[in-house]
């Protein structure tokens, strides 16, 4: 019997400024087929004065992916929000929680959150300019104005709007005096904020973001919020993605292994190669795909040593993987093999 249909946020990977590409995400799509994929922050001003290729191009095999914008002004953020239908995208989202400080500067990002008409406004243009889902993704609070009453205040004028669905990163972000990455570590993660906003707006769709490491700490937070967003995780471990489609969408198929993943992602590698992509960009995603396990070392070394030489192909992945155990390029997650 098929699986009952689950709603597109029950699992999705956070998008990362200088992270996220396309190429990150077809090789997170070998691992899983059912998580929602997200584009890094693109800004409205790349999207409407830029090369658009660059910026929006994307892989048939990504579906379902999101595009994630960085903007204030509600007529650009329409206009994004079409040409992101008229490129295929599933959902537009609106970026609320970056701190960092080019984006402060341009206001947009998690300043948003001081200004929740200007968010809404945003909103309701860009819900009427598109048939796509518009989505907001925001911090539980910023600087001074970290309290419950002002993020619900927030979350009410941004629903009025007709935003259903939120993506909330777990801490508050300080806009001056912490980094971006120091943003992302040191406020501390509340999750029972989040869960308290979901008491609260039952009605609306609440995905929760930040801290959670595991496969095992996503479904225990689906017990009570209608997602999860998984982030730095994705990236340093991405294989911890391989049981997505089985533990939470309830697919039947076994999971890839480590091997499965990589072979699945060369056909694409090769074809970008072709296109005069350098092999280290697309191949570094794969990185943590060992993590943990016998190999790992020759794998990161191998990649890290020979993908970013000139003219290096597809026998600097060969050369990475004959490295690897057979018994860890096999194995099934849950069955990895344990260093001695």
């Amino acid at each position: 019997m098929a699986p009952s249909p689950l709603p597109p946020h029950t699992l999705s990977v956070a998008p990362m400024m200088d992270w996220t590409d396309r190429h990150c995400r077809v090789f997170h799509r070998t691992l899983t087929r059912r998580a929602l994929l997200y584009t890094e922050m693109v800004t409205t001003g790349a999207i409407i004065h830029g090369d658009r290729e660059r910026h929006l191009g994307y892989d048939g095999a990504e579906h379902p992916v999101a595009l994630q914008l960085g903007g204030s002004d509600a007529t650009a953020l329409a206009e994004c929000a079409r040409i992101a239908e008229d490129w295929g995208y599933d959902e537009v989202n609106l970026n609320c929680g970056c701190p960092s400080d080019r984006v402060s500067s341009g206001s947009f990002g998690a300043c948003l959150m001081g200004t929740p008409d200007v968010v809404a406004r945003a909103v309701e243009a860009m819900r009427g300019a598109t048939r796509l889902p518009v989505t907001v993704k925001h911090r539980i609070g910023i600087d001074d104005l970290d309290s419950y009453e002002h993020l619900t205040g927030f979350v009410r004028t941004v629903e009025a709007a007709g935003c259903e669905t939120l993506i909330v990163h777990a801490r508050k972000a300080w806009l001056s005096g912490l980094s971006p990455k120091e943003n992302r570590e040191i406020p501390p993660l509340r999750h029972e904020v989040v869960r308290q906003l979901k008491l609260d707006f039952p009605h609306l769709t609440v995905v929760l973001n930040g801290g959670i490491l595991t496969l095992d700490a996503a479904q225990d937070a689906l017990t009570w919020a209608d997602g999860v967003m998984i982030g730095r995780a994705a990236y340093s471990d991405p294989f911890i993605l391989a049981r997505a489609d089985q533990d939470v969408f309830g697919e039947d198929t076994p999971p890839v292994t480590r091997r499965e993943a990589i072979e699945a992602f060369v056909p694409y590698v090769a074809a970008q190669l072709e296109h005069g992509q350098p092999l280290n960009r697309m191949m570094k995603h794969t990185l943590g795909l060992f993590a943990g396990q016998p190999g790992a070392r020759h794998w990161k070394r191998t990649i890290s040593e020979q993908g970013h030489r000139p003219g290096a192909g597809l026998e600097v992945v060969q050369a990475a993987l004959e490295g690897v155990p057979g018994v860890v390029l096999d194995a099934r997650p849950g069955a990895e093999v344990q260093p001695a």
